[in-house]
C-alpha cells in the first residue's frame, strides 16, 4: 500500500528497457525554442556591446576631467603633459552636491604637478613666485584683472597649499604634529582675502574627496610584492593542485576510514561533554545560590553568571544526551546507507581515475567564464561612459538659474551670465537627454541579465559534459573495457549538438531568479535610510525566499542535467524524473549529501590549511626550500593570502568534478536498482562492492 502511494506521489519507478545500455546516442534536439531564444538574445547582446563600444569612452573612468570636460594626462590632447587634476577650493568638495552629481562645485584644471608650497594669490601676485603660481590658474590667464574679478571669473585659486597626488588628483598633504592637524608647516590657511581659517575645514573637504593618501603607496608596495613573489606563488598553487589530485585518489582507499573516524570523534566529543556537564553539576552541589532556577534569575547581560547554576549544567547535559542518543540511533538504522554512500564515493574515485581528462575540464569552464566576465565588464564600462559632457551653472551666491544646464562656449555672452553675474558654466558630469541615454539603465540591466544567463549556461554545459562522461563509466558492464574511447569529448559534443536548448532553459530560469535577487539587493540598499519597519521586514522575507528558491533551482538543475546527459530528454521531463527519483530515495539522498559534504569540507581544509601554513613559514623566513629563501617583502601576508585563495579555488575546482561524479553515479545507481533485478536478462551494472553491500548478485555470474 505504501509502495502504491509512493508511485502515485513521486512517479512510477523506471521499467526495464532491453535497449538501454547507458547514455543514449540516438537522440534528438530538445527545447529548440529556448535554443532559438538564446541565439536571438546573444545577437541582441552583441548589438548592445557594439552600440556601447561606439558611444562609450573608457578614458572617462581612467583619466580625470577638468571643468571643461577635457582629459588630464591623455596622450594626443593638449593636456597630455598635465596628468593631475587640481581643485581651486577643495573645501567645497565637502558640499552635499558632490554626493549628488559626483563633481566638486569649484573650478578644476589639469596641472603638470601638484603644488608643493603654501602661497596666496594676494601675496604672489606682485612677487617672483607668481610664475610658479600662474600654472595653477586657467590656461591663458593674464594678470590684468582686479582681485575681485579674478575670483569672480574663477581664473585663479585664492590659495594653493602643499598637496600630494592620489588617483591623479591633488589633495592637501595633511599630517599631524603633536596631535595638531597641519598642511605643510601651517595649522591655518588664508582664503585669499586675508581671512585666516582653521585647517580642519580642509580636512572635511578632503574626506569627501576620499582623502586617503596612503592608498597609492600601499598599492605600489603590493604590486612590488607581487613582482618579486609571483614565482613562489605559482609554486604554491601547483602544490595545491597536486595535493587536490592526491586527496581524490586517496579517497578510494581512505573514504570509509575518514567517515567512521569522524563519526566516532563526534560521539566521543559528545560523551565527554556529557561527562563534563555532570562533573560541573556535582561540583556545584551545596554551593550557595547554585540552586536558583533560571526563571527566577531572569536575563543577565553577563552570561557567565549562568555557569554558576546547577540547572544550567543539567540543561546542557540533557541536550547533549539527546544528541548522543539521536546520533547512535541514526547509526544503528542508517548504517547500511552510510556504507552505500562510502562505496559510491570510492566508486567515484575509480571513475575519475578512468576519465582523468575530466580533471582538466574546469579549465575550460574557467576560460569560458572569464570570457563572459570580460564581455560583461567591458560592456558595462562602455555603457557607463557613453554619456555626453553636461555643463551646469555653479554660483556661490543665490541665483535662480544655479544648477541649470549651459553651453560653455556661449555662456559669457548669454542671458544666463547677466542673471548670474558670479556664476560659472562648469563641467558637472556625463549624462544626456536623448533616447539612448534614457535607455542606459535598461541596457545595464539587460547586460547583467545576459551575464547571469551565459554564466549559468557555461556551468550547465560543464555539468552535462561531466555527467555524460561518468554515466558512460557506470553503465559499462565491464569497466573500463566497455567505455567509449573518449567519453568526455563525446559527452561534450552531444550536449552542444542536441541539448543547447535544454541548457539554455535551465540557465534562463536560474538567471531570472538571480536578477530578481540583484534588484532586491538594490532596493534593500535604498530602503536602509527609510524608517518603515514593515517594508524592511518584507524585504528580508523576499530576499530569504528567493535565496532558498535559487538554491533549490540549482539543485534541481544539477540533477536534471544528469538525466539529460543519460536519456536525452528535454529539461522539464528530466527535471521531473530526477526529482521523483530522488524523492523515492530521500533518505539515501540525505545521507550521501552529508557524507560527501563532510569529505569535501575536510579535503578543502586539509589542502588550503597545508598550503597556507607552508606559505606562512616560507614567506616569514621560518623555513628555506632547497637553499632558496623568500624574497624581501613589504607585506608578507599579500602572497600568503593569494596562495590561500588560489588554493581554495583549485581545490574547489577539483572537488566540483568529483562532486558531479558522485551525484551522477548516485542517480545511475538508483536507476540501476529500479531497472534491473540481477537476472541474466536484467543484470546489475553497479560495482561488486555495491552489490555485496546490498546482497545483490547477477544470477548469470552466480551460476557460473
Amino acid at each position: 500500500m505504501e509502495d502504491d502511494r509512493k508511485d502515485t506521489v513521486y512517479g512510477t519507478p523506471q521499467k526495464y528497457d532491453p535497449t538501454f545500455k547507458g547514455p543514449i546516442y540516438n537522440r534528438g534536439c530538445t527545447d529548440v525554442i529556448c535554443c532559438v531564444l538564446l541565439f536571438l538574445a546573444i545577437v541582441g547582446y552583441v548589438a548592445v556591446g557594439i552600440i556601447a563600444w561606439t558611444h562609450g569612452d573608457p578614458r572617462k573612468v581612467i583619466y580625470p576631467t577638468d571643468s571643461r570636460g577635457e582629459f588630464c594626462g591623455q596622450k594626443g590632447t593638449k593636456n597630455a603633459d598635465k596628468p593631475f587634476l587640481f581643485y581651486f577650493n577643495i573645501v567645497k568638495c565637502a558640499s552635499p552636491l558632490v554626493l549628488l552629481e559626483f563633481q566638486c562645485p569649484t573650478p578644476q584644471i589639469c596641472v603638470k604637478e601638484c603644488p608643493d608650497r603654501y602661497l596666496t594669490f594676494l601675496n604672489a601676485r606682485h612677487s617672483p613666485d607668481f610664475d610658479y603660481y600662474k600654472q595653477f590658474c586657467v590656461p591663458g590667464f593674464q594678470n590684468n584683472k582686479g582681485v575681485a574679478e579674478v575670483f569672480r571669473d574663477g581664473d585663479c585659486p585664492a590659495v594653493i597649499i602643499p598637496s600630494k597626488p592620489l588617483v591623479q588628483r591633488c589633495f592637501p598633504a595633511i599630517h599631524t604634529r603633536r596631535g595638531v592637524l597641519m598642511v605643510g608647516n601651517e595649522t591655518t590657511y588664508e582664503d585669499g582675502l586675508g581671512t585666516r581659517k582653521n585647517i580642519t575645514e580642509l580636512v572635511e573637504g578632503a574626506k569627501r574627496a576620499n582623502l586617503v593618501l596612503e592608498t597609492r603607496q600601499l598599492a605600489m608596495q603590493i604590486f612590488e610584492d607581487y613582482t618579486v613573489s609571483w614565482y613562489w606563488i605559482v609554486i604554491g598553487l601547483v602544490i595545491a593542485m597536486v595535493l587536490s589530485l592526491l586527496f581524490i585518489i586517496l579517497l578510494r582507499f581512505l573514504a570509509g576510514i575518514m567517515v567512521w573516524v569522524m563519526i566516532v570523534m563526534v560521539i566521543l566529543v559528545l560523551g565527554y561533554g556529557i561527562f563534563h556537564c555532570y562533573m560541573e553539576y556535582s561540583r556545584l552541589r551545596g554551593e550557595a545560590g547554585s540552586d536558583i532556577s533560571l526563571v527566577d534569575l531572569g536575563f543577565q547581560t553577563d552570561l557567565r553568571v549562568y555557569l554558576h547554576l546547577r540547572q544550567t549544567w543539567m540543561a546542557f547535559m540533557i541536550i547533549l544526551s539527546i544528541l548522543e542518543v539521536v546520533i547512535i540511533l541514526l547509526l544503528i538504522f542508517l548504517r547500511k546507507r552510510i556504507l552505500i554512500a562510502i562505496a559510491l564515493i570510492k566508486e567515484a574515485s575509480r571513475a575519475v581515475g578512468h576519465v582523468m581528462c575530466s580533471m582538466l575540464y574546469p579549465l575550460v569552464t574557467f576560460f569560458l567564464l572569464c570570457l563572459c566576465i570580460a564581455y560583461w565588464a567591458s560592456t558595462s564600462v562602455f555603457l557607463s561612459t557613453s554619456n555626453e559632457a553636461v555643463y551646469k551653472i555653479f554660483d556661490d551666491a543665490s541665483c535662480p538659474l544655479s544648477g541649470n544646464t549651459c553651453n560653455p562656449q556661449t555662456f559669457p555672452t548669454a542671458n544666463e551670465s547677466r542673471q548670474c553675474p558670479s556664476g560659472r558654466c562648469q563641467f558637472a558630469f556625463y549624462g544626456g537627454e536623448s533616447t539612448y541615454h534614457r535607455a542606459l539603465l535598461g541596457l545595464q540591466i539587460f547586460n547583467a541579465f545576459m551575464f547571469f544567463w551565459l554564466a549559468n549556461f557555461v556551468l550547465a554545459l560543464g555539468q552535462v559534459t561531466l555527467a555524460g562522461a561518468f554515466a558512460s563509466y557506470y553503465w559499462a558492464m565491464r569497466k573500463p573495457d566497455d567505455m567509449p574511447a573518449f567519453p568526455l569529448f563525446a559527452a561534450f559534443g552531444r550536449a552542444l549538438r542536441y541539448h543547447t536548448g535544454s541548457l539554455a532553459f535551465g540557465s534562463l530560469i536560474l538567471a531570472i531568479v538571480q536578477i530578481i535577487r540583484v534588484v532586491l539587493e538594490y532596493l534593500d540598499q535604498r530602503l536602509k535610510v527609510a524608517q518603515n519597519k514593515f517594508a524592511k521586514f518584507l524585504m528580508v522575507c523576499l530576499k530569504c525566499c528567493f535565496w532558498c528558491l535559487e538554491k533549490f533551482i540549482k539543485f534541481l538543475n544539477r540533477n536534471a542535467y544528469i538525466m539529460i546527459a543519460i536519456y536525452g530528454t528535454n529539461f522539464c521531463t528530466s527535471a521531473r524524473n530526477a526529482f521523483f527519483l530522488l524523492m523515492r530515495n530521500i533518505i539515501r539522498v540525505a545521507v550521501l549529501d552529508k557524507v560527501t559534504d563532510f569529505l569535501f569540507l575536510l579535503g578543502k581544509l586539509l589542502i588550503v590549511g597545508s598550503v597556507g601554513i607552508l606559505a606562512f613559514f616560507f614567506f616569514t623566513h621560518r623555513i628555506r626550500i632547497v637553499q632558496d629563501t623568500a624574497p624581501p617583502l613589504n607585506y608578507y601576508w599579500i602572497p600568503i593570502l593569494t596562495v590561500i585563495i588560489g588554493s581554495y579555488m583549485i581545490a574547489n575546482g577539483f572537488f566540483s568534478v568529483y562532486g558531479m561524479c558522485v551525484d551522477t553515479l548516485f542517480l545511475c545507481f538508483l536507476e540501476d536498482l529500479e531497472r534491473n533485478d540481477g537476472s541474466a536478462e536484467r543484470p546489475y551494472f553497479m560495482s561488486s562492492s555495491l552489490k555485496k553491500l546490498l546482497n545483490k548478485t547477477n544470477k548469470k555470474v552466480a551460476e557460473a
